[in-house]
This record gives C-alpha cells, structure tokens and sequence, in this order.
C-alpha cells in the first residue's frame, strides 16, 4: 500500500493576551482557517484543531 504525500501546511500563532489564534493555511489551495484555544494549551494541540478544521473545510470545498 502506498501512502499519500502528506499535502503542504503553515501554521501561524498569534498570542492575543490569555488566548492563542493558530492559523493553518493549505499551499496547494491557499485555503486559510483559524481556530482560538487558551494561552496554556500546548503548540501541538492547536496545530492540530486547526489541522482538523482545515481538513473539514478542504472535504466540504471537494464536495461542491
């Protein structure tokens, strides 16, 4: 089974006081989501709400 290249994604932090905006852009499309979390939640836990919701909105644009 071959795997799928895993498609380009930046994501941009932007602490606005007690929260953090993660932003993830998709390369190929130049799709832009962004997400808020608190301040104390780890790096690697937003990328990867913003990666889901990037994710979501790439499947719901595919559809149409």
């Amino acid at each position: 089974m071959t795997e799928q290249p895993k498609p380009d994604v930046y994501f941009e932090f932007v602490a606005l006081g007690s929260v953090v905006k993660v932003s993830a852009i998709d390369a190929a499309t130049g799709t832009e989501v962004s997400a808020m979390g608190p301040a104390t939640a780890s790096q690697a836990d937003l990328q990867r709400l913003a990666l889901q919701k990037l994710k979501a909105r790439l499947a719901r644009e595919s559809e149409s």
